[in-house]
């Protein structure tokens, strides 16, 4: 599951690259989406599936524990002002939600270009006991290959951004 998967781009690219994979994204962006449809059709991608809605609604309402493979949430909304950091998704309350929704030695995939924002996202997950972290000294990930790079992230790039992921396999139940 993708969430926040903006234009669609890395989505389709994993869709793409696993067939035998299914994928599920989730957004509230109808511009995003109709281009992610755009994509699928064109690409004629069978294991996709799309969810029109607040992240975390669906989340909490309407999947089943363990039920998930891996979760992605590439570059999400950083709130960069100080007075709306409450407003960002990686949160204790947010990432607990996830280890009950992702299968035992699944995995979190997270990645942002908000260095603030990526200390945030790693204080929270090394402090929630249910994800272990690839990395063994507890720090950022280099960038995986299987991450496709999204034209946000290639924009970020030229503009000399830095990019951190955070790479969380769920421990065993």
């Amino acid at each position: 599951m993708e969430i926040g998967f903006g234009r669609g781009d890395a989505l389709v690219t994993m869709a793409k690259a696993h067939p035998e994979h299914d994928y599920l994204g989730i957004d509230v962006h109808l511009p995003g989406i109709g281009h992610l449809l755009m994509q699928i059709e064109a690409m004629q991608l069978t294991n996709v599936r799309i969810i029109n809605a607040d992240a975390a609604e669906v989340l909490q309402h309407h999947l089943p524990p363990d039920s998930l493979d891996a979760v992605y949430l590439f570059f999400p909304d950083p709130w960069s002002k100080k007075r709306h950091h409450k407003r960002r998704l990686v949160q204790p309350e947010f990432v607990t939600l996830l280890a009950k929704l992702i299968k035992s030695n699944g995995y979190l995939h997270l990645a942002t270009d908000w260095e603030d924002y990526a200390q945030q996202m790693l204080q929270v997950l090394e402090t929630t006991p249910e994800f272990i972290n690839f990395v063994i000294d507890g720090g950022f990930a280099p960038r995986p290959p299987n991450r496709p790079l999204t034209k946000f992230e290639q924009r970020g790039l030229r503009l000399g951004h830095g990019v951190w992921d955070l790479l969380y396999h769920r421990q065993q139940k």
